[in-house]
């Protein structure tokens, strides 16, 4: 058999080995790169409901003191300051997701007046004398 123009022209074409070897491999390098993009998603939804929960105290706070012109909390006891917010708040206090397993929705109280810094137990830190609450946990007490 001669090989002439028409008959190179009807031989079946496809891809070699070595083309779907190639396509492979760039293929698992795009999805080694996008991966971590897209399982730090759950991640950034933790940050965002722990935020949106820490704006959600602080308003029943200001709402507290509103009402009754002292801040949550003032004998300096967790229960107490859960129910002085319970009638402002819809649902049960929140959690702090941040941690990545949800802790147990507890508030440390402190009161020196001093800026408040992540430290110790709770998911979150009070300063009953001056209304402040941050997220207890580290590089997300500045929120």
């Amino acid at each position: 058999m001669t090989y002439t123009r028409e008959n190179v022209t009807k031989q079946k074409r496809g891809f070699t080995l070595v083309e779907l070897v190639v396509v492979v491999l760039v293929m698992g390098i795009v999805a080694a790169v996008a991966a971590p993009k897209m399982f730090d998603t759950a991640k950034d939804a933790r940050i965002s409901s722990t935020s949106q929960s820490l704006g959600v105290i602080r308003d029943a706070i200001d709402m507290h003191l509103g009402a009754t012109g002292t801040y949550p909390g003032q004998d300096g006891e967790e229960a107490t300051f859960l129910s002085d917010l319970e009638p402002f708040l819809r649902g049960p206090f929140p959690k702090n997701h941040i941690t990545g397993a949800a802790g147990d929705a507890s508030v440390t109280i402190v009161s020196d007046g001093t800026p408040l810094s992540a430290g110790g137990a709770g998911d979150w830190k009070y300063d009953k004398s001056t209304g402040e609450i941050i997220i207890n946990t580290a590089s997300f007490d500045n929120l």
